[in-house]
């Protein structure tokens, strides 16, 4: 844990970028149901007065995020770093037509992306199947489809993922020092924002639905939401 404690040793000169759900708040089988106990509250709120910069980088709509963690005064950037693209709203209508004509159980539109979960779901080989025509139907109509942890999203064909969120962050508040955590394929974009800073922490949440180059890329490597507040005490 050398690395935590170098970050730690100057919090003034350090951000630390959160993914939510699978890193703050437990998987549950209903996105809606997500909730980050109180415990890891309470370290984000220290952890918000101690260092430079705390901001949670979600797949989530931003204020959406910012419902479920619950401390206001974080940093909440959504839609894998989308909100901070303006070229983005251009797609916001073409998903709107999109999923209109899309019939899913466990559809979140997020205005600017979509995920469809199949998490539960009776029988989630025929779901997965499922959701490759409906990725292909995304495909076809331009969009970006992929597939994550029990779930399919698509986003627009921008040049936008948590990584170019947290480098334009960390431009704005001058900061060379970070750490990032994340659970799922979409945080390796994170993971590979910090390469070339003076310090970089990369945190996998690696259970077993997890890729495998997460916990490949990563610095430390906790199994689940619980280890990781141990972690986040650490700092």
């Amino acid at each position: 844990m050398a690395l935590l404690a170098r970050l730690a040793r100057d919090p003034t000169l350090a951000a630390l970028f959160l993914d939510v759900d699978g890193v703050l708040a437990p998987i549950v089988p209903r996105p809606e149901d997500a909730r980050v106990p109180e415990a890891t509250r309470e370290e984000l709120r220290r952890l918000g007065r101690r260092y430079a910069l705390v901001a949670c980088v979600s797949g989530r709509a931003g204020e959406d995020a910012a419902r479920i963690v619950g401390v206001p005064e974080l940093v909440y950037v959504g839609n894998h770093g989308l909100d901070l693209l303006p070229a983005a709203e251009a797609w916001r209508e073409g998903l709107r037509k999109l999923l209109a004509d899309i019939e899913w159980p466990l559809l979140e539109n997020k205005g600017l992306t979509a995920t469809l979960h199949y998490r539960g779901m009776e029988d989630e080989a025929a779901a997965l199947d499922q959701l490759q025509t409906i990725a292909k139907r995304a495909r076809e109509a331009g969009f970006v489809a992929r597939f994550g942890r029990k779930v399919l999203e698509i986003v627009p064909p921008v040049n936008a993922d948590k990584g170019t969120a947290i480098r334009q962050l960390l431009a704005e508040h001058a900061l060379a020092r970070a750490l990032v955590a994340g659970d799922d394929a979409t945080d390796l974009d994170a993971f590979r924002a910090l390469d070339g800073l003076e310090l970089g922490v990369r945190v996998a949440v690696a259970s077993e639905e997890a890729p495998p180059a997460l916990r490949e890329a990563a610095d430390v490597v906790v199994r689940d939401p619980g280890e990781f507040v141990s972690l986040l005490r650490r700092l």
